[in-house]
């Protein structure tokens, strides 16, 4: 990764968090995607948002994960296509792509959907997508949670005395896994 590519994805990363405060709450009361959530969307509109949220729910399924953490994904998106019209054009060109045929995306069955996304897995659309829900999916503190990954452990004095030797968070770790500290 370039630095250039590095700031941006940092970039985006922070506008996630602070877009994540607005949208995560609107779906934690129990909305579900369909609700209105998309109307915090700024230069998307609601089919194209909703479109998007399928999408990165198949892309990185998690069934563990609400909607509204997608929902952050495609926060960041929007916000992306707000301050570039390239990601703009590339986003509603991609979800009008999806939508060709006789149903758009969202109303076709999961594995209609799956099959068109690895049609298109590897044109600029796809990538775009991918790579803004690596950053915001996983630098997402509540889908740590839901991981059970306790975070970054700088703020403890690194891994080295926090965690090194500790594999608890894995399903029933061998003792051999976890050897005491000397």
């Amino acid at each position: 990764m370039k630095r250039r590519e590095f700031l941006q994805r940092s970039m985006l990363v922070a506008v996630g968090a602070a877009v994540g405060k607005v949208v995560q709450p609107t779906l934690a009361q129990g909305e579900t995607a369909g609700g209105s959530w998309t109307a915090n969307l700024k230069t998307l509109n609601a089919h194209q948002g909703e479109t998007l949220l399928k999408m990165t729910r198949h892309i990185f399924p998690h069934d563990r994960l609400a909607d509204s953490y997608y929902a952050n994904v495609v926060a960041d998106l929007d916000t992306d296509a707000g301050k570039r019209a390239d990601t703009l054009k590339l986003l509603q060109a991609g979800v009008a792509r999806l939508d060709e045929g006789e149903k758009k995306f969202i109303e076709i069955a999961p594995d209609q959907q799956l099959a068109a996304l690895k049609n298109i897995e590897s044109s600029p659309f796809f990538q775009k997508v991918r790579g803004t829900e690596i950053v915001s999916l996983y630098n997402n503190p509540g889908v740590w949670k839901e991981f059970g990954y306790g975070g970054p452990a700088y703020e403890f004095g690194g891994y080295l005395k926090h965690g090194f030797n500790d594999l608890k968070w894995l399903p029933d770790p061998p003792e051999a896994a976890s050897p005491k500290p000397a």
